[in-house]
């Protein structure tokens, strides 16, 4: 399966896609986004002082406001 990074305040959505069988790692600083197939944030700090920089290729899903289900049909969606 995929290797998804999420921020450490997500814990529901840690262990739902864990039970889906994907690798997944605490995203405690930009380097943890190195080797991720997807990035699932809390979408509070998301792009606060209006700069878009990122150091993932892959997709970044904002948690803000979505359930640990929506959020994994997200990232399965994103990943197919």
């Amino acid at each position: 399966m995929a290797r998804i990074g999420v921020e450490q305040s997500l814990t529901d959505v840690k262990e739902a896609l864990m039970e889906m069988g994907h690798e997944v790692i605490d995203l405690k600083s930009e380097a943890d986004t190195a080797h991720c197939d997807c990035c699932v944030i809390t979408g509070l700090d998301q792009d606060v002082m209006g700069m878009s920089n990122t150091s993932i290729a892959g997709p970044v899903i904002s948690a803000e406001g979505q359930d640990a289900q929506a959020i994994c049909q997200m990232v399965n969606d994103k990943l197919s």
